[in-house]
């Protein structure tokens, strides 16, 4: 697919999905949805891909749903956010589901969709300039984008019904003491800081991390006793690794790791 929305970089087993239309703060239309949908499953197909770093052009990470697209949709409204919430719901789906880490690094605003993507991110990294809101209330909508199945086991029920009803506007601050956030670096640092984290989890143990995010990702709907052997399950997959082999001998002769993503 060419993309015309988005942009897909894939550099030193990073992949580098940017959405972009930065004249519209990044906000999610039809066709903004379908390439990101196809650059998530690009990458989750792409062997030589050991990380992803989703991140926004311009000053915004992402302003949620294309308002000005709703008013002209709007006699046919109910069809045209099915639609394109099955597009981004399906690559949140990916994204989560991929056995590969992935980063949400916030530059700037991320409202309503935007939010709900950032979330989705296994680790979310922010700008000290970026901002978060839900904002969907503010035009009449429930959430999507996931937002309402990570936000309460993020921050607790009360506090994602705060964030939905009066639709504060936290600072990558207020995000971070929240639980929101990973981590917040300064604005003339972040790229670097994103890119050094992204190769630390590129040079990483890849499959260890596949395990481990399934495991983490299913703990809340499985028993203790579920959990310890879908533990042990994963980590005698790991056992069977080269990744693994390199790490216990690397540990054993005091050197470090190199490992191979296999």
């Amino acid at each position: 697919m060419a993309y015309e929305k988005i942009q897909l970089e894939v550099r030193d087993a990073i992949a580098t999905i940017t959405l972009n239309r930065p004249e519209a703060f990044n906000a999610l239309d039809l066709q903004l949805a379908r390439e990101f949908h196809h650059a998530v499953v690009t990458c989750s197909e792409d062997d030589s891909v050991r990380v992803v770093v989703i991140t926004g052009s311009g000053r915004a990470f992402c302003a949620g749903g294309d308002v000005k697209d709703f008013c002209k949709h709007i006699d046919a409204i109910g069809a045209h956010v099915k639609l394109l919430t099955a597009e981004m719901h399906a690559a949140v789906s990916r994204l989560v589901r991929m056995p590969k880490p992935t980063i949400s690094a916030v530059n700037g605003v991320a409202a309503g969709g935007g939010m709900a993507l950032a979330l989705a991110g296994d680790l979310v990294l922010a700008a000290e300039s970026a901002r978060f809101t839900m904002a969907y209330t503010q035009i009449g909508a429930s959430p999507d984008g996931s937002s309402t199945f990570f936000l309460p086991r993020l921050i607790g029920l009360k506090r994602a019904l705060e964030l939905t009803y009066l639709n504060p506007v936290l600072s990558a601050r207020d995000a971070l003491a929240w639980g929101l956030v990973n981590r917040v670096f300064a604005d003339d640092q972040f790229a670097q800081e994103v890119r050094a984290i992204a190769t630390q989890l590129a040079q990483g143990p890849t499959v260890a991390y596949g395990h481990a995010k399934r495991l983490l990702y299913g703990s809340s709907s499985e028993t203790l006793e579920t959990q310890m052997e879908l533990e042990a399950q994963a980590i005698a997959a790991c056992g069977r690794t080269a990744d693994f082999r390199e790490g216990v001998f690397a540990f054993a002769e005091k050197r470090r790791p190199t490992f191979q993503g296999r």
